[in-house]
């Protein structure tokens, strides 16, 4: 499985990077299958890159939207993954409603996480998964020293009781499942992140490295999250 890095000259050519990474994924998508199902990261990296798809064209009544992880609060509250994603994106186009699948995190993680599997039956592989990566390593809400889910029959999505960052309760999809698709992207930025990074390249096994499907994954850093 490759890891392949990109360093972007500064901001504007981060976004711009990111940006054509997903127009590439959704065209081979609908060109393929006639369908583009994505998976949205949560956290701050991930919402100029949605604020500036919203002012794009796509074929948005091809989209079918999934999510990472979610935290279990309830549905209304800024904190949650699938709020900001509505804020920068979801609200501002025209993806069918049925088409947006949040995670049910307000039912409880053990609850959430077995209705988002049902959910996710018959999918098959994403065809783009956006993810982050946290200054310890994690991604999505797989935390180190936690069941990231990379067992053959791990289940598609899981239920973390024990968060080592607020709200304790989230649901995540299994590296797994996150492994199971056609394109990766890790959006990366900001100097917090330098020790993460570090240590991936230098082959420390954090979270983040149990993604590596059968394409291998892409990770777009800014200046600032490059290890000096």
């Amino acid at each position: 499985m490759d890891t392949r890095w990109h360093v972007a000259k500064d901001d504007a050519d981060w976004l711009r990077q990111a940006l054509d990474h997903i127009r590439a994924a959704e065209a081979r998508a609908l060109a393929g299958r006639g369908a583009f199902h994505i998976v949205l990261a949560g956290g701050g990296t991930p919402r100029k890159v949605y604020e500036q798809l919203a002012r794009e064209p796509h074929d948005w009544a091809r989209w079918h939207v999934w999510f990472g992880d979610e935290r279990c609060l309830p549905a209304s509250v800024p904190e949650r993954n699938s709020r900001m994603a509505f804020e920068a994106l979801l609200s501002r186009v025209p993806i069918p409603a049925e088409q947006i699948h949040v995670i049910p995190a307000e039912l409880g993680a053990r609850a959430a996480a077995e209705r988002y599997g049902q959910a996710l039956a018959g999918i098959g592989a994403f065809d783009l998964v956006l993810l982050g990566l946290g200054e310890d390593g994690h991604t999505a809400s797989l935390f180190p020293g936690h069941d990231w889910g990379e067992a053959l029959d791990a289940p598609p999505a899981l239920a973390v009781l024990d968060a080592p960052k607020p709200p304790p309760e989230r649901v995540s999809l299994s590296a797994r499942r996150l492994n199971c698709a056609c394109v990766v992207l890790f959006l990366v930025a900001g100097a917090g992140k330098r020790e993460a990074v570090a240590a991936w390249q230098g082959g420390v096994f954090i979270p983040a490295a149990a993604i590596r499907p059968a394409c291998g994954v892409d990770v777009l850093l800014d200046p600032a999250s490059v290890p000096v």
